[in-house]
């Protein structure tokens, strides 16, 4: 598009996957949203650039912006978009402590990762006299603990962690964490776990019984030990890129986010998406504006186009993530308002957590034992 560049690689098989059990012919679109050939998948190193060339520089998790937005964005401002992908919080974290702050206007911090970057003074405060659809959003968004009254951030979206399998690759049907240690002869390397601390060693927590964010040393390291006795089973660690493995069988089972897992379910019967019975991760992503951004007016007119009602239910149809606005939900399909993958039961969501922040001590131990596995 003219103005507009996604760093995206080339698309893989799940484009050419129909999603049949998706409400097929959603047409709430915004004028001149159209569907991206391929949702996007991690691409190269972030670009950098500071100068406020007139552009909009976001940076993003995979899969939470395609061509169809981006456009339809640039067609209603005259401003162009260029996405950079992470695909970690802590990726997200150091390139902004790198010098990375001034290069973007919109980035998309977790929940928890908000919380430790307002600490640091890397978030603006938002002027909410120039937001408008802060009004739509859920209840339960609207003066959330990480960062109260969204002085500083706006939420996006949020989501479940949990298990996605190929049905004719597994050796039985996961119920909770535990059928990864349970089974790990039969499922050696063909586990991928997410290329994320705080989730992997979080799921691992859980799996033990404690919370995912564990202040306590003993915890921690007992949530080592037994990632560790998993390591030599694990084929990777990834966030995304297991899509095409899992799908020809060379992989049975990964730990996904349930946007991505959503996807691949809707494109192949004998995908499915388990949130593990003990309880998972419960993320809420977010919009926030560095406080060395180059193009703040930018910056606001993309959070105010993203809280339109129809821009957000239209892009929850293209892209799988469960929104956080009210008035976007009601526009839904009932068949996507209805899917528990996406919008899962109350009592399922009672035994997650989200993710918060722990304290310094905590955070040090998971980064010495995250470094420890993953370079096992």
């Amino acid at each position: 598009m003219p103005g507009t560049r996604l760093h995206t690689p080339p698309c893989s098989r799940r484009a050419a996957v129909s999603r049949r059990r998706f409400l097929q012919g959603s047409a709430a679109v915004v004028a001149g949203l159209t569907a991206a050939n391929c949702r996007q998948n991690l691409a190269g190193p972030p670009a950098g650039g500071g100068a406020n060339d007139g552009t909009l520089h976001i940076y993003t998790w995979a899969n939470y912006t395609d061509d169809g937005l981006a456009a339809a964005f640039t067609e209603r401002t005259g401003i162009p978009v260029v996405v950079d992908i992470f695909d970690s919080n802590e990726v997200m974290l150091t390139r902004l402590q790198a010098g990375g702050g001034d290069a973007y206007s919109i980035i998309y911090p977790s929940d928890y990762m908000v919380s430790e970057m307002l600490e640091l003074g890397l978030l603006t405060e938002l002027d909410q006299s120039r937001i408008t659809g802060l009004e739509n959003l859920k209840a339960q968004w609207a003066n959330p603990a990480y960062d109260p009254n969204n002085a500083h951030s706006v939420p996006f979206c949020w989501g479940t962690t949990g298990l996605l399998y190929n049905r004719d690759a597994s050796p039985g049907e996961p119920a909770d964490w535990d059928f990864l240690w349970d089974n790990q002869a039969d499922l050696s390397r063909r586990i991928t776990m997410l290329d994320d601390m705080r989730e992997t060693l979080g799921a691992t927590l859980k799996s033990l019984g404690y919370s995912y964010n564990s202040n306590n040393p003993a915890e921690i390291e007992a949530a080592y030990n037994r990632l560790l006795e998993l390591r030599p089973h694990i084929a990777a660690f990834k966030t995304t890129g297991f899509e095409n493995e899992l799908l020809s069988g060379d992989l049975s089972v990964s730990m996904a986010y349930s946007s991505d897992a959503i996807a691949l379910t809707l494109e192949d019967d004998r995908m499915q998406y388990i949130i593990p019975a003990s309880g998972a991760s419960l993320w809420t992503d977010t919009l926030a504006i560095p406080a060395t951004a180059p193009n703040v007016d930018a910056a606001y007119q993309w959070i105010n186009f993203l809280l339109e009602p129809e821009v957000a239910s239209a892009a929850v149809e293209r892209l799988f993530f469960a929104t956080a606005n009210q008035a976007a939900f009601d526009l839904l399909p009932a068949d996507i308002q209805n899917n528990e993958d996406l919008y899962p039961a109350e009592e399922v969501l009672a035994k997650s957590e989200g993710i918060v922040a722990v304290d310094t001590a905590s955070t040090d131990l998971f980064d010495q034992f995250w470094t420890e596995v993953t370079s096992a």
